[in-house]
């Protein structure tokens, strides 16, 4: 059978999976993704593109919740890959209006990548998201 892709799905630990469902069905709906499935209230949430093609994201009620940190062993961030700067800004303003703490600005990231543009915030579990555009020319 042919290899065809990098990463068919990550799945992630919670410690409050409803709380988990209600943010990320928001953010989803802002960046263009969609609920695939949740089996009951303990999970799992999935989350991906349109068409069943593309990387999932899997949601899981953690055993031993705990508090979360990118500068330990582990999740750094996650990076949604995005169609335009309009929708990094709307990420953005999502993400500020809901008082998240936020990393980083929309803008330019050229060590990333020519055209690379982002920005990225914490969610209320301290995991560090990003919402990330490679096309040029969008002002």
């Amino acid at each position: 059978m042919p290899r065809t892709g990098f990463i068919d799905h990550i799945g992630i630990g919670v410690p409050d999976l409803v709380a988990a469902k209600q943010y990320y069905d928001e953010l989803m709906a802002v960046l263009g993704l969609r609920e695939w499935f949740a089996i009951g209230p303990e999970g799992p949430l999935n989350y991906g593109p349109d068409g069943a093609r593309g990387t999932q994201l899997f949601f899981y009620q953690a055993e031993e919740p705990g508090i979360h940190s990118r500068r330990e062993t582990g999740l750094h961030h996650l990076a949604f890959l995005v169609e335009s700067r309009t929708i990094v800004r709307e990420a953005h303003a999502w993400a500020r209006a809901r008082g998240d703490t936020i990393l980083d600005e929309p803008g330019a990231f050229p060590q990333y990548g020519q055209h690379c543009f982002a920005t990225y915030w914490l969610d209320p579990n301290g995991f560090k998201l990003e919402a990330v555009c490679h096309s040029p020319g969008e002002p």
